[in-house]
């Protein structure tokens, strides 16, 4: 395995993140941060963050750290992801961290982090990651 470029990567455009609101803190060296302001619309019945919005978080947190992992990669889709809930996800800020813990030249192996504003963990994730070589919003002919 070679080593991971220096350097943060660029953020790619996620419309569904930029909808929810989350905000790239950081993607470098395997490693990735993101951050969302809770808002009311990101809660489920009981008014702490809904499944759907933690899974969110930690996908796109662990893509993104493999792709800074593997950086002349433009992208990673998703093979396989599992999700722990660990408590509820409470509080004004929720923050995922991804870290990218192995790769080869086609898959990457990552593991994620979803924290309360306190640190208190809210849920950990792992997933599988396979590295595209052209961007999937280009059209195929």
């Amino acid at each position: 395995m070679t080593s991971p470029a220096e350097g943060p990567l660029t953020p790619p455009s996620i419309p569904f993140l930029d909808w929810l609101g989350g905000e790239f803190v950081i993607a470098e060296a395997g490693r990735c941060e993101i951050r969302l302001a809770m808002q009311p619309h990101h809660q489920n019945s009981w008014h702490v963050g809904h499944g759907g919005v933690i899974m969110t978080l930690l996908d796109v947190a662990m893509a993104n750290a493999a792709r800074s992992a593997h950086p002349e990669r433009p992208g990673a889709a998703t093979v396989e992801m599992k999700t722990t809930f660990v408590r509820p996800g409470k509080g004004a800020v929720l923050v995922a961290l991804g870290h990218c813990y192995h790769r080869s030249t086609t898959m990457a192996f990552c593991d994620g982090e979803l924290l309360d504003k306190d640190g208190a963990l809210v849920a950990k994730g792992t997933g599988t990651f396979k590295f595209i070589r052209k961007s999937l919003a280009t059209p195929q002919r």
